[in-house]
């Protein structure tokens, strides 16, 4: 195993490590914020970083597109490319074979695209997948799989799940094995357990660098998703990491790492910050409500963020209403720094045994809900 991982506290089911990678470590659980073309959406790098987070998330299907994947190579990688030094994990394109069914035809030897940019046609398979993240120079490549959609017929589900099987083992034999870099295979399966438990048990015989759980968040609820954790995640060897893709809202991560996952991505922070929405201790606000706009208080009195330690709510809500690009830059900021305070209280509970007490605690202040002002404004 060319990746390595730590097991530094446990408390239940929920662990608290730490990888390490040729471009750094990443204190886990960790969340990983989405940089599908190269760039955090209304973030510079070094905004991304202040946030907390360690390890940021490109995408094979859309950096293949563009600017291209040879190109990102000759000039420097990745993380020179796009001025982030610190660990990538991308994604290998297989969430765009269920995302973008009317432009694919899938056969058992890969998917053919038709560009949603200018309607070129493109080939991955799970060999030129694995290629184009070298290219890349991500530290954690993902396998190529098909997402299974949602609702899906257990046969239907069973075919998609072995098809991505046979890739996981193909691309394993593609993958170059190097000091810091790793290769993670991705258990499908959908909600049928028998399923998950073929996928699970296909790929730690092949041996990964880590273990995805891929095919959720795509529909089938919160409680579906948690019961496949649970009966999944045992599957799995205890000492590589364990990553929930696509997950989620602040609730569905704290769940997630109490049943053991340890690593995250998912857009909603970033999109939420770019359509006027705001993640906090109590709960979701749309900054573009009337109540707003004379609110001065921060959107989160306990957040340590910019856009919380130095601008109103109101200021926020002109900002929106008036369609400025700072609202966008700074919720989205905000959201990022929110979600990593989540990961660090996680890890820091997990590491004095306290994970339930702090969840309990998180989730009174969710229940609670954001409360008026004062002064009624």
């Amino acid at each position: 195993m060319s990746l390595s991982f730590e097991l530094l506290a446990s408390d239940g089911a929920a662990r608290r490590g730490r990888i390490g990678t040729a471009h750094g470590t990443v204190e886990t659980p960790a969340f990983m914020p989405l940089g599908t073309a190269g760039t955090i959406k209304a973030m510079l790098p070094q905004s991304v970083a202040e946030t907390g987070a360690e390890i940021v998330l490109g995408n094979t299907f859309h950096l293949m597109l563009r600017p291209g994947a040879e190109r990102v190579a000759t000039l420097g990688g990745l993380h020179k490319f796009m001025n982030w030094p610190r660990p990538i994990l991308t994604d290998s394109g297989g969430f765009q074979v269920m995302s973008l069914k009317e432009l694919r035809k899938l056969d058992a030897d890969g998917v053919t695209f038709r560009s949603p940019i200018d309607g070129s046609e493109h080939r991955l398979t799970p060999e030129r997948s694995i290629e184009i993240q070298e290219l890349l120079d991500a530290d954690i490549t993902m396998s190529f799989d098909e997402c299974t959609s949602w609702p899906v017929e257990e046969a239907a589900a069973a075919a998609s799940m072995r098809l991505s099987m046979k890739w996981a083992e193909r691309g394993k034999r593609a993958f170059s094995e190097r000091p810091g870099y790793g290769l993670f295979g991705i258990v499908q399966g959908s909600t049928f357990p028998n399923l998950r438990a073929e996928s699970a048990t296909a790929l730690t015989n092949l041996g990964f660098d880590g273990y995805a759980v891929g095919g959720l968040a795509v529909g089938e609820g919160q409680a579906a998703m948690f019961s496949t954790l649970d009966v999944t995640l045992p599957l799995l060897p205890a000492d590589r990491p364990r990553y929930l893709m696509g997950v989620g809202r602040p609730a569905d991560i704290v769940g997630a790492v109490k049943r053991g996952i340890d690593m995250f991505d998912c857009v909603l922070p970033t999109r939420g910050g770019r359509t006027a929405q705001a993640f906090t201790r109590r709960g979701e606000l749309n900054m573009r409500n009337a109540r707003h706009r004379d609110d001065p208080r921060p959107i989160d009195a306990e957040c340590a963020c910019p856009a919380c330690r130095h601008h109103s709510r109101a200021y926020l809500h002109h900002l929106v209403r008036a369609e400025e690009i700072l609202a966008a830059m700074l919720l989205t900021w905000h959201n990022l720094h929110y979600y990593q305070d989540i990961m660090r209280g996680l890890r820091g509970a997990i590491e004095t045994g306290s994970l339930d007490h702090w969840i309990a605690a998180f989730e009174a202040e969710q229940q609670r809900g954001d409360i008026p002002p004062s002064n009624g404004a």
